[in-house]
């Protein structure tokens, strides 16, 4: 960040305490508002001046917010952080960002099974109209199979996303009836997809076998990103058709299953490895 010319007391305008913290001159305000940042004087004139220790504040501040901290969040991380310990500091915003890992993965799985609930009725809603009115029988009021697997990520107390211990959840991305070995992915695109694949398998620390089906389940790491191997299966889903993928969460850990036609062996064998 390009920094302005501080006054002439080593303190700065709004303007330029804005510039150097990359703040806007009404989220200082905002702040003020909010009792976050105080400025350190005022000019003869009433404007606000601040120093190098507000613009500290304004840097914390900012790194609370990229790690999706509320402003109650960051007003009691602010109050911790003027004492100059950084352990409580660090120990309440390790705390914060743990909770928020569990409920980002907690949306993440309601967010794959209605993902799945919907593929399941583009499915149905891609097929041949019924004649004559919309009623029994046609794609638009029938219920989907989606439906019931979306209902089955509910844990004991049928809230979406909870998970009992010990159960496994599994959220399907996609599957058809005897699609082709074949993969629609643009030529210039099969690189990235390829080194997307690699830098998430890298992560994983077990593959077991799939019971009556040809396929692999990969076992994560916990510090993988739920959502990323989702976004992964799904896109490779939507070239690769002949793949069907379930995202399973149970007392084993995260784990993604792949499973294919008896001709697809050898290429889930290359790109997810062989189950031990």
């Amino acid at each position: 960040m390009v920094g302005a010319m501080s006054t002439d007391t080593g303190t700065y305008t709004i303007g330029q305490a804005a510039e150097r913290s990359g703040f806007t001159a009404s989220a200082l305000r905002y702040y003020e508002d909010h009792g976050l940042l105080e400025p350190v004087a005022r000019t003869d004139a009433g404007y606000r001046l601040y120093d190098d220790t507000s613009l500290a504040r304004l840097t914390f501040i900012d790194r609370a917010k990229q790690l999706g901290c509320t402003l109650e969040e960051i007003t009691d991380l602010a109050e911790l952080w003027e004492a100059d310990d950084c352990g409580p500091v660090q120990a309440r915003l390790h705390e914060l960002v743990s909770d928020k890992i569990a409920d980002a993965q907690r949306r993440s799985t309601e967010l794959l099974a209605f993902t799945a609930q919907l593929q399941t009725a583009a499915a149905h809603l891609g097929g041949e109209p019924v004649d004559g009115p919309c009623g029994d029988g046609c794609a638009c009021f029938a219920e989907s199979d989606g439906a019931t697997e979306a209902d089955g990520v509910a844990g004991t107390d049928g809230a979406a996303g909870s998970v009992t211990a010990g159960e496994s959840v599994p959220v399907t991305l996609g599957e058809q009836a005897d699609p082709a070995i074949a993969c629609s992915l643009p030529a210039a695109e099969m690189p990235g997809r390829q080194e997307d694949w690699e830098a998430l398998v890298d992560h994983v620390r077990d593959r077991e076998p799939l019971a009556d089906d040809v396929g692999v389940r990969l076992v994560f790491d916990p510090a993988v990103s739920v959502e990323e191997i989702a976004r992964l299966a799904a896109a490779e889903q939507s070239c690769c058709r002949f793949f069907a993928f379930a995202l399973t969460v149970d007392q084993r850990g995260i784990g993604l299953e792949i499973r294919g036609p008896d001709d697809a062996a050898d290429l889930i064998t290359a790109i997810f490895g062989t189950a031990a």
